[in-house]
Order: C-alpha cells, then sequence, then structure tokens
C-alpha cells in the first residue's frame, strides 16, 4: 500500500497512546477513521485532536476481548465508510507476577484482550479487506514477543503469540495471492499508560522488594520513544510492506541480543533481576 491517502483504517485502542498518535499520523496524510477504545473519554480526546482536519471519522466504544461487537463493529465500519483498507489491531494491557502467584483469571483477562482480540480483529476485518481491493492488517505485539523476561509470563505469551499468529497468517495470504498484506509490530519502551493500567501480583514486590507504584516509575523511565514516532514508524513500515517492524534503540538491541544468545539472554536477564534485587534489600537494611 503505497499511498494512504483516502484509505480507511480502523484502529482499536485509539483513546491514547501509539492508538492515538496512528489516528492523528494516518489523519494527516489524509486517510478516514475508525476509531475504537474501551475508554470512551479517551476516544473524545482523539477525536478532539482530529477535529481540524479534513477527514470522516467515527468512533465506538469497544471491548476487543468481546467477538460479537469486535464483528459487529467491522460491519459498522463498512456501513459507515463503504470500505475498510487498514485494521491495526493495538490495543493491549500488562500483567506481572511470577507464574505460581498470577491466577487462571487473570491470564484469561490478559490472553482475552492482547491475544484474541487480535484474533477478533483479524477475522473480522479480512473479509473485508479483501472486498475493498487492496488491505493490510497490523499487529502489534512487543519487544516481549521478541525475548522472555521474569514475572511477565502473561504478557510474553500473548505477544509471542500475536507474533507467530502474525507471520503465519502473511505466509497464509501470500500462498493464497490474497491482495491483503500483514506487518508485525514490536515496540520497545513506549511513552503510554500501559504501566499505570498494568496489573501487578504482589509477588514481584516480595521478590524484588520495589513496590507496585515504584516499579510502574521505573518502567516508565525505561520508555524512551514517544507515541508519535512509533506511529510513524508503523506507517513506514506498512507503505513498505515491511513483515516485522521494530521501534526504538532498545527494541532492535534486544533483537540482536537474542540472536547472539538465543538461550543464554535468559540467564542474563535473571542475573540482573538477583542483582536489582539485593541492591534494593541492602539499601533497605541500610537505612533501617
Amino acid at each position: 500500500m503505497k499511498n494512504l491517502n483516502n484509505k480507511v483504517a480502523a484502529i482499536t485502542g485509539a483513546g491514547s497512546g501509539i492508538g492515538q498518535a496512528l489516528a492523528i499520523n494516518l489523519a494527516q496524510q489524509g486517510c478516514h477513521l475508525a476509531l475504537s477504545d474501551i475508554n470512551d473519554a479517551g476516544l473524545k480526546s482523539t477525536l478532539e485532536r482530529l477535529k481540524d482536519l479534513d477527514i470522516t471519522v467515527t468512533t465506538q466504544a469497544l471491548d476487543v476481548a468481546n467477538q460479537q461487537d469486535v464483528f459487529n463493529w467491522a460491519q459498522q465500519v463498512v456501513k459507515d465508510h463503504g470500505r475498510v483498507n487498514l485494521v491495526f489491531n493495538n490495543a493491549g494491557v500488562a500483567l506481572s507476577g511470577t507464574v505460581d502467584s498470577v491466577s487462571v483469571e487473570d491470564y484469561k483477562w490478559l490472553m482475552d484482550i492482547n491475544f484474541w482480540g487480535v484474533i477478533y480483529g483479524t477475522k473480522a476485518f479480512l473479509p473485508l479487506l479483501e472486498e475493498s481491493g487492496e488491505g493490510h492488517i497490523i499487529n502489534i505485539s512487543s519487544v516481549f514477543g521478541l525475548t522472555s523476561q521474569p514475572f511477565m509470563s502473561a504478557y510474553n505469551a500473548s505477544k509471542f503469540a500475536v507474533r507467530g499468529f502474525t507471520e503465519s497468517l502473511r505466509q497464509d495470504l501470500a500462498i493464497t495471492q490474497s491482495n491483503v498484506s500483514t506487518t508485525c509490530v514490536h515496540p520497545g519502551g513506549i511513552k503510554t499508560n500501559i504501566a499505570k493500567a498494568s496489573r501487578m501480583d504482589e509477588s514481584v514486590e516480595k521478590i524484588t522488594g520495589t513496590s507496585q507504584a515504584d516499579s510502574i516509575e521505573e518502567f516508565e523511565n525505561m520508555f524512551i520513544t514517544t507515541p508519535d514516532k512509533a506511529a510513524k514508524t508503523i506507517l513506514k513500515g506498512v507503505v513498505k510492506n515491511k513483515r516485522r517492524v521494530l521501534i526504538g534503540p532498545d527494541a532492535k538491541v534486544l533483537d540482536i541480543l537474542v540472536r547472539l544468545f538465543p538461550t543464554g539472554y535468559q540467564w542474563l536477564f535473571t542475573k540482573a533481576v538477583l542483582w536489582r534485587s539485593r541492591a534494593v534489600q541492602a539499601a533497605k537494611s541500610s537505612s533501617v
């Protein structure tokens, strides 16, 4: 897809972060938008930022974990816009904790959004994209879809699943000579609200000695790429029909790390967490 002007794009998680930045960047290129988010206030914020641009925008409060709602939204997008050319399966949540401590219910909560939301979005929109004559599916994975991290089994599982699904989908589309393509996106630390909205099991604090608030603050300090830059990188990848898009220098470093040390990187991450935990405990002891 060499030109985004006058195309129609559907975006989940469009109320903030990468989703909102994608909406703004697409609109600036003359792309019409169908936006969804579970947070209606976030959608209104995005809509306000688009009001001066000469495009058609529709919005829908949507929980991507609800299969029927996603399929209904896809049909509504075509009714409202006449067609759809791109779908960005962007909505996602985070969860941390040890495997023995995180509940099955929390695993299901995260997978329903991060993985099944992508499945629903892809299945609902794929035939509509094919009907448009030219389509592209963009699924947002993560650097956590390239490397596994301590305490992040649920998030890792979802993002590895998105990566595997998207890479297989691309091959299916090529074999069937579809007019639709797909790109898997792996953002590093992006300055979004995902950390604040994440769930953290108490097991992480017990091991690391760091509270949830402090953990969120430390995590956010590692966010080095703006949503706007991420959106621009994604759209460049779409125009070039890239199979994989890495966002941020941290994503590129981790990609190289896992290529050089496909299993050894796990040892490095484990040692880093243990060192950090001991340093925190030592600091607390010295302050008593």
